[in-house]
């Protein structure tokens, strides 16, 4: 199984877990069968590159991203690419992986999307469709 963590560096499994996964310069992918380790950068739209973190990891083979938190949208876009998100992540990928290991981190869904980004999400639902509610 390969998980991807959103990181701050090239330090592998001493890269902090960043906070914002789509706009990390790094994601750090673990391969939990093989123990191998891959940094790669984060070429989405949102560092001026093109796609979505979510297409980056569909092409890097990965099965599970673990992160802090994300918003609902993002929760969307990972479950439609198969790839389940668990949030719950802090420290150092080294720390993120043993939670994953552990089954102390949970797996996302909608209800779980992080408040500030489902609030954006929210505002910017409004700003461009109106207020219909």
């Amino acid at each position: 199984m390969r998980i991807c963590i959103p990181t701050m560096g090239e330090d592998g499994l001493d890269n902090p877990v960043g906070e914002h996964f789509g706009r990390v310069p790094t994601y750090t992918i673990v391969d939990l069968d093989t123990n191998e380790v891959k940094v790669i950068p984060n070429i989405s739209e949102h560092m001026g590159g093109q796609g979505y973190p979510p297409e980056i990891m569909a092409k890097e083979g990965v099965d599970a991203m673990v992160c802090q938190g994300l918003g609902r949208r993002a929760i969307g876009m990972f479950e439609q690419m198969g790839i389940a998100v668990y949030i719950g992540a802090s420290g150092t990928v080294k720390d993120a992986v043993e939670a994953f290991k552990r089954g102390t981190l949970q797996k996302a869904s909608d209800d779980d999307a992080c408040g500030q980004h489902a609030f954006r999400d929210q505002h910017h639902h409004e700003q461009h469709h109106g207020n219909r509610y």
